[in-house]
This record gives structure tokens, sequence and C-alpha cells, in this order.
């Protein structure tokens, strides 16, 4: 089974690229420093497949185009005048025949070149179009290797755009190879009449489009998204917002960390740069949520109302562990409910395991992409009177004498024996082997990414 590990929302100005800017690509900083940080994001993801969404290729009114032309998709910049930026990929067939095949079982006509109609319009293969080499001009200066499926948009209602995307995501889902770690990529403009010297001259509208987006992004408001304003949206001479609602429908049922990395429109055109970390655990999804909130604004969230009912209404201990590249990077819990809830139990101690931790330093912004989440739910602690009575791959252990308490959490790599593990919990508590101590063993549920 494949996941959808991320996803970006991408502009596609071809002057970023310096081959075809040169020089001017200095007028949108922000948007070219974007560019890099993602690109460097996605290197460390490392995606088997890259599936971008781009409204320059092959449109049609009702028909969604999927690239099936060749095992190499290729394209370059010539229209540009760079035709030696020249991009190849290994096309994912198994993946676009996946999401083809899903279309047309929930009534969405979709295809390639190997769909009579497309045929007779197309009668050469599809090259790459811009909105896809522009980003993938970036992200291949980093990461390599990963296959690519190419997709176009279509005049179809915003529903039936976000249901395609639900076809993409289910896909991936149902794929046996090459599509592990995926990647989304929503290529698009914002709009294209911000100033009077901008492509579609000057509209009012386009500042508003603008700033719409830019907020239902942020905010991860896919609802909002679909139901947005056609007409709006034509007004503003867009270019994005097909792709936007195709990747927001291939990441239903994920829970969404999004964050707009930035926004400019020197040229009166809008250029969005975003990423959206996805996640399928409600319990990882709130710690890094929490986490990430308060390294960046140091503010503390409160439970957010899409949570399942048990961690609204449950109290627990919990324990919060972060890694960086397999190595521990903090880890903070309470035994015993402490909080109304378990929400709130997660929210406190995924902030004191990235910030409070006396072994670590507090987490920087920087750190955040790299960090690796485990949420425990503790279950009651039971007393035990013997080693005979763990098991370290079951159970974890809690050492007590005088008032001083070590605790060790079950299943950790190099634990392999009781003695080893209660060892550690009396010297984590402070307390002596040879003092007397009393025993208890604990049951998790572990929640990991």
């Amino acid at each position: 089974m494949g996941k959808i590990v991320g996803a970006y929302v991408f502009p596609h100005p071809p002057v970023a690229v310096p081959e075809v800017g040169r020089g001017r690509e200095a007028e949108i900083k922000n948007t070219l420093n974007s560019f890099r940080k993602s690109a460097e994001e996605i290197y460390g993801i490392n995606p088997d497949t890259i599936v971008i969404i781009t409204p320059h290729a092959p449109f049609f009114r009702d028909f969604i185009y999927v690239n099936d032309s060749d095992k190499i998709l290729r394209g370059d910049l010539g229209r540009f005048d760079a035709p030696e930026v020249d991009l190849q990929f290994e096309n994912n067939l198994e993946l676009a025949k996946r999401i083809v095949g899903n279309a047309l079982k929930n009534g969405i006509p979709a295809g390639g070149l190997s769909n009579e109609a497309v045929r007779r319009v197309l009668k050469y293969p599809v090259s790459l179009d811009h909105g896809a080499i522009v980003p993938l001009y970036f992200v291949n200066k980093k990461a390599k290797g990963f296959k690519l499926v190419h997709i176009s948009v279509a005049d179809l209602t915003y529903n039936e755009l976000y249901k395609f995307g639900q076809c993409i995501g289910k896909a991936v889902e149902e794929s046996d190879t090459g599509a592990d770690r995926t990647v989304i990529i929503a290529s698009g403009d914002l709009s294209h009449s911000l100033t009077w010297d901008a492509p579609n001259g000057y509209n009012e509208k386009g500042k508003v489009f603008d700033r719409l987006i830019v907020e239902y992004v942020s905010s991860g408001n896919v609802e909002k998204i679909i139901n947005f304003d056609r007409d709006l949206a034509e007004e503003a001479a867009e270019c994005g917002l097909r792709s936007f609602i195709i990747m927001f429908g291939a990441l239903d049922g994920y829970y969404l960390y999004p964050e707009v990395y930035s926004y400019e429109g020197p040229f009166g055109v809008g250029y969005m740069i975003a990423k959206i970390k996805t996640g399928k655990d409600p319990y990882i999804y709130l710690a890094r949520l929490s986490l990430e909130t308060y390294v960046k604004e140091r503010e503390i969230i409160k439970p957010p109302s899409n949570l399942p009912v048990e961690m609204l209404e449950s109290r627990a201990g919990t324990f919060v562990s972060l890694k960086i590249r397999g190595a521990l990077r903090g880890c903070i819990g309470t035994i015993y409910p402490t909080r109304k809830n378990i929400a709130e139990e997660i929210i406190y101690n995924a902030i004191s395991a990235g910030t409070r931790d006396p072994r670590f330093p507090p987490v920087l912004e920087r750190e955040l992409p790299l960090l690796e989440y485990s949420v425990d739910v503790l279950k009651e602690p039971e007393p035990v009177n013997s080693f005979d009575e763990l098991d370290v791959s079951r159970y974890g252990v809690i050492v007590r004498s005088k008032g001083r308490l070590g605790i060790l959490l079950p299943d950790l790599e190099g634990i392999n024996t009781p003695l080893e593990q209660v060892s550690i919990a009396l010297q984590k508590g402070g307390i002596s082997p040879d003092e007397k101590y009393v025993m208890e063993r604990f049951e998790v549920i572990r929640h990991k990414e």
C-alpha cells in the first residue's frame, strides 16, 4: 500500500528559472527561496513518485488528461528561449492507470493517448509543459530517482475535480509498488490581474482572490476552497484553483498540516508556495500540530474539533517521543492523566518533549520538518513482584523508592531483557539497585509515523 507523505502548492513562472530569467528572477526572491526550501524537504522525504497536477497540460472541458504516452516523460523550456532546460522522468504507468481506472469507475472521464478520442486530438506524444517543468526544475536539483505522474485539469465542476483527486488518493493507497512514498504537487499561479501591466490587465478582484486563497490554504479550509466563487476566480484570471482542488481531493482522509511559505506578485501575477504535510493518525497529527504551533507562534492550541471522540472524552497518561533520523530528540510524558482529556494531555506533553526535556536544548524551528513523532497512551499501571512478570516488548516499567520514581516505556530499541529495563528505570529515577524498591508494569497503545 502506498501513502501520500506530503503535498506542495507551487507556482510556475518560467522567469524563476535562471536560464530563462537571466537576472529577472531576483525580483521574486521570496519565491526562489521557498522553491529551494521545498526542494530540500522533498529530498528529505525521498519520494518514490511525484504526482504533478498542472493547468498547462492538454486541457479539455469534460475530460481529465493523465499522461500515459511513454515510459519516459520529458520536456524543455525551448519556447522560453531556454532549450537547455531539458528534464526527463520515468512515468509511473502503473499508478497512472490506477488513477484513470478509479476515475472511470466514478463516472469521471479521464485517460491519455491510449484513449481514442484523445489520440485523434493529440496526434503526437505530449511533452511536459512549463507548469510541470518549472516546479520540477527546482525539485530535481535536490531529489533524484522518483517516478512521475503528469496530470492536467479540466473544466469540470469543483466537486467533480475534488472527486477526481480522491481517485488519485485511492490509487496511491492501492498501489503495490512505486508509490510507497508519494508527493503531490499542485502547480498553479494565482491571479494574473494584480497590476495594470499584468498579463490580464488590472482587476480589483485579483487581490481579493489571492488573499482568500492564501488564507484558505494556510488554514487548510478545504470546504471554502471547494465552494469558491467561480465568478470571482474567473475575474481574477487565476490558473491554479483547479490544481489545488484536485490536490486536496487526493488528501481526503488525511490530517493536514498546511503552511504557506511565501506569497508575492511583483509581475502582476500571484505566486504562492505552500507545504501541506500529511498524516493518517490523529494522535501524531495533534502532537505535531501542538509542538509546531508552539515553536513558531508560542501559542498553546486547543484540541481541534475533528479529533476522535475518545481523545476528547477519555483521560489517560501519555508520552510523546521525538526523534531525528532515528536519534532521540526529546521525550516527556505523564503516567496518570493530569488534564481534561487525552487530547490536552498530548498537547502539553508534545510541547514539553520539544522544549523542556532537560537532556536536550529546545527544538528549533528549522528542526521541525525533521522530527519523527510517536505517542504512547498509557493503560493503568499494576504492581509486580518479580522480573518474571515483565516483558520488555509488551510492558513498560515503573520503579519507586522513597518518593523517587523511574519509568521506561516498552518495546525500546536496545532493551532486550527485564533486567536491562529495570536497571535503566532505576538510573532515571536516581535509585540505587541496592535500595529497596517496588515495581509496576503498564501497557501502552503506541502511535507512530
